[in-house]
């Protein structure tokens, strides 16, 4: 086992490290920039370290200034979190070159998937069904492009090979705007990525956002967590998270699961991972992979009492994978809320002080957070504040539950997104039936 880690991010998530950390009696590193000097994490570790100024390319993105907080500290290890550098190959090479472990997936692995074009192609090498596509990345022959579209079928959408986010994607409905719209996007991908390779693909009208948890040793062992859905979503960021997946058959279900499965076998994945998909009319296309643990990870944890984090790090230090697929059973229904410190209307940022907090609590429900009263929330980094996470026996269930975490919740002193999920948890359609990707913005504009 590890004997020290550290963690290379902040909030809730170095949060969540740090106290599977504990429970795996492992010794924490907390790196920390010069505002988050306060944060919790940072309090209860073993040893904290600043890094440097605010900014997260000054600090969080340091990569020479966490190599030397590991040298320094005495760390065997450095788990990345999400976000900053948790997908970055050259993070996770430096971190290797230097006598470090990476918790995470093997370098090559990070090499493949992040890159949606290769990752796109060895998904389709193992069997899981891809959207219909350019099959790679398109080169700058005009005609070659528009045979693509016409074999493909519109509307179709330009990607960035290497983007995230949301970002460095552009919606065609014609061939008179495709030639344009490529070049806007390498554009954007370039000035964006730092990498102008573009690909196409089928844009799917109504789709659902499914996703599929993995864990996976590199030694042939491979298990799946069941699936989650994601689809209530603004601008490409998830608001609120589901486990599992409702009204989908079971047979499809299986099939994509064991999919998901064999390709980490194929590709001697290691460690935590989720496989995202589009599912629209009884199909799965894979988009693309996440080499991490993923910010809605407790939905997956909620139904089969497996925690990833503590999966992640014993897998890192070399042991088998202890849990077989026959050892996961998909236990109720558990809902995730992400709480920003932004406005529900306009959902421009709030910064500032925390002067009241009041967590919600009773059976069933996990709140995910870094925040305290009295904490001042900083204007330099992700809005994300908390995650509120409940579970019960059905998806019906799950929704009162949650409406009433969400009433009883309380964060003063700034403005947050508690109004936007209370509409969202009380929305007739979403209490009905899983909504498409698209719902959420539709319902915004309104």
């Amino acid at each position: 086992m590890l004997s020290k880690v550290l963690i290379a991010n902040r909030g809730e998530i170095a949060l969540r490290i740090l106290r599977a950390c504990k429970e795996l009696n492992i010794k924490t590193v907390a790196i920390h920039s010069k505002v988050d000097s306060e944060l919790k994490h940072v309090k209860l570790a073993d040893q904290a370290i600043c890094i440097g100024p605010d900014s997260p390319q000054q600090s969080y993105l340091n990569i020479p200034a966490i190599i030397s907080a590991m040298e320094v500290s005495g760390a065997d290890a450095v788990h990345p979190g999400y976000g900053f550098l948790a997908e970055n190959e050259s993070f996770a090479e430096q971190v290797e070159n230097s006598g470090f472990i990476f918790v995470g997936p093997s370098i090559k692995n990070i090499s493949t998937m992040g890159n949606k074009v290769t990752a796109i192609n060895a998904m389709r090498e193992s069997g899981v069904p891809t959207v219909p596509g350019s099959n790679g990345p398109l080169n700058n022959n005009e005609d070659s492009i528009k045979n693509a579209a016409k074999r493909i079928g519109y509307p179709v959408i330009i990607k960035a090979a290497s983007g995230g986010g949301g970002r460095g994607m552009k919606v065609v409905t014609d061939e008179e705007s495709l030639i344009d719209s490529v070049k806007i996007t390498k554009t954007e991908a370039k000035n964006s990525f730092g990498d102008d390779t573009v690909y196409m693909e089928k844009f799917l009208q109504n789709p659902r956002h499914v996703e599929v948890q993995v864990l996976s040793d590199g030694k042939g062992n491979a298990i799946h967590l069941g699936d989650r859905d994601c689809s209530l979503q603004r601008r490409h960021q998830k608001v609120i998270e589901e486990a599992p997946a409702s009204n989908i058959p079971e047979e499809s279900r299986s099939k994509i699961l064991q999919s998901c499965v064999d390709a980490c076998i194929d590709m001697s994945y290691k460690g935590a991972g989720t496989f995202e998909f589009l599912y629209e009319d009884g199909h799965f296309y894979f988009i693309e992979m996440n080499t991490r643990v993923q910010v809605e990870h407790p939905v997956s944890e909620m139904v089969t009492g497996v925690d990833i984090i503590k999966e992640q790090i014993k897998i890192a230090s070399g042991e088998n994978l202890s849990l077989k697929q026959s050892d996961i059973s998909i236990q109720g229904h558990s809902i995730e809320c992400r709480i920003n410190a932004e406005d529900s209307e306009t959902f421009l940022p709030s910064p500032g002080k925390i002067d009241s907090y009041h967590p919600p609590g009773g059976p069933g429900i996990r709140i995910d957070t870094h925040i305290y009263a009295g904490y001042t929330v900083p204007p330099n980094y992700d809005s994300l504040i908390a995650k509120l996470i409940v579970h019960d026996n059905s998806r019906e269930a799950a929704m009162i539950r949650m409406k009433s975490a969400l009433d009883e919740m309380v964060i003063g002193g700034i403005k947050t997104n508690l109004a936007l999920h209370e509409k969202l948890i009380t929305d007739e359609t979403f209490i009905k039936k899983p909504v498409s990707i698209h719902y959420l913005e539709a319902k915004l504009k309104k």
